[in-house]
């Protein structure tokens, strides 16, 4: 019978018997990339404007905006959406605690503090309910990131949003392609920022974009940090009189070799993701019903999708397998050849920048250097948050819809799971720190 073979971790047989890197391998890389990035090199256009600008246009286009802009990073085009939206000294701005930490941290480069919300446990995702009480007078944005590719419940967020008349950000980074009810990521709130670097699902080497249909959005985070680009061609009339000098003294301007290689992949990005997407629901459609193990996708008549389906996790229920731990259940999943862990982002809230560091010299922590009052969050404030990586683990992202090779990882979790029994006994439970401030490991 399927899962009652003797677990690897006792002596058993892999189920998993040899890598296969093909299933994983990611971006796809053709001579049409490499093609693109070599004229760019030959030309010696590396730091020029002309084709990141169509990129932009493409960008813009694909997803059916008036506005793209390109970046050398996520994390910048994330600032630039900061700034886009008039966040400034003494704003607030509310965040999902477990997120990579570039949803949050650009609001100290410009004055403005950061009030920590709680995730809705199933999605993941910012939780609806719980961004209305922490909304006051200084409240400027609300940044929503669709986390491991599930799209955030957008419209009751943007519902709260209009009433208090509040911008919303969304954090695209692990999402790029998904839908939330029929509609793109990224073109429901005010402006929709992303990463685009190497371990992304839409991945051009280095590089961030943003999409707005708002020109002051747009005008504002030029002004920030693309010089060559604010000049007398800005509409915005405040903006005028200062066209020439970046506003923010910095330098945002995207690699062209990166938006080169982006123009390739996005011809091909909706049809490759189309590929993740089927062969991920084969491997969660494969493993519905066995205990302790539940999807982290939308449901599927909703009309929202993963996207690229980035950095995969999946829901653990220590309950319905007799209390073992998701440390214990993880090890016996990679002894079986399979390379996962437990957890996932720890929760930015309890980390010491947001409670102690200086980071600029004011004499006092960063995170209330401006603020009218004290929005430190001490351990306990989030409780879902806190308790979520104990709750959830990584799975393998695959690439290609190989169902012969992809029911061998689906066996792997299997047998851990049905056999939970026989791993109790040496279980020491979940250490007290469960997953990292990042999913990103670079190669040696």
């Amino acid at each position: 019978m399927i899962g009652t073979e003797k677990l690897a971790l006792l002596g058993g047989t892999k189920a998993v018997k040899q890598s296969h890197e093909d299933l994983f391998k990611w971006p796809i890389i053709t001579q049409e990339d490499e093609a693109a990035a070599v004229q760019v090199l030959r030309d010696g256009a590396m730091s020029g404007t002309d084709i990141t600008r169509k990129f932009e246009r493409e960008f813009a286009d694909w997803l059916d905006m008036k506005y793209a802009l390109a970046f050398n990073n996520g994390t910048n085009s994330l600032l630039g959406a900061f700034y886009g939206c008039g966040v400034g000294v003494g704003d607030e701005v509310i965040c999902p605690s477990v997120t990579y930490w570039a949803s949050a941290l650009p609001a100290y480069s410009l004055g403005a503090s950061v009030v920590f919300a709680e995730i809705d446990p199933v999605s993941l995702c910012l939780d609806p309910n719980d961004i209305e009480h922490r909304i006051t007078p200084k409240t400027k944005a609300i940044v929503v990131v669709h986390y491991l590719g599930h799209p955030a419940d957008m419209d009751p967020i943007m519902e709260i949003a209009r009433k208090h008349n509040i911008k919303v950000i969304e954090d695209v980074s692990h999402a790029q392609g998904g839908y939330y009810k029929g509609r793109r990521v990224g073109t429901i709130g005010d402006v929709g920022a992303m990463s685009l670097m190497a371990g992304k699902s839409f991945a051009i080497g280095e590089g961030g974009i943003f999409v707005t249909n708002d020109l002051e959005i747009y005008e504002r985070a030029i002004a920030l940090g693309h010089y060559e680009r604010y000049n007398q061609e800005i509409q915005t009339p405040y903006l005028q009189p200062h066209a020439g000098l970046p506003l923010g003294g910095y330098k945002f301007r995207m690699h062209q070799v990166s938006s080169a290689v982006g123009r390739v992949q996005l011809k091909y990005y909706d049809e490759r993701i189309g590929e993740i997407d089927k062969a991920m629901n084969y491997f969660w459609d494969r493993l519905e019903g066995v205990p302790g193990l539940r999807a982290h996708r939308p449901a599927k008549d909703s009309g929202s999708t993963m996207g690229g389906w980035y950095a995969t996790h999946g829901h653990y229920v220590p309950e319905e397998l007799g209390g073992l731990s998701v440390t214990r259940f993880c090890e016996a999943v990679r002894a079986e050849g399979v390379s996962i862990g437990p957890g996932c982002n720890l929760p930015l809230h309890l980390h010491s920048l947001q409670h102690d560091a200086d980071v600029y010299g004011h004499g006092k922590p960063t995170i209330i250097a401006n603020a009218s009052r004290d929005l430190r969050q001490p351990k306990g404030s989030l409780p879902v948050s806190e308790g979520i990586a104990a709750r959830v683990y990584s799975i393998p992202w695959f690439k290609h819809f190989r169902p012969e090779l992809i029911d061998q990882y689906v066996e792997a979790f299997r047998k851990a799971a049905l056999q939970f029994d026989a791993l109790l006994e040496d279980d020491k439970g979940n250490p007290e720190r469960l997953g990292g401030w990042n999913f990103f490991r670079q190669k040696a």
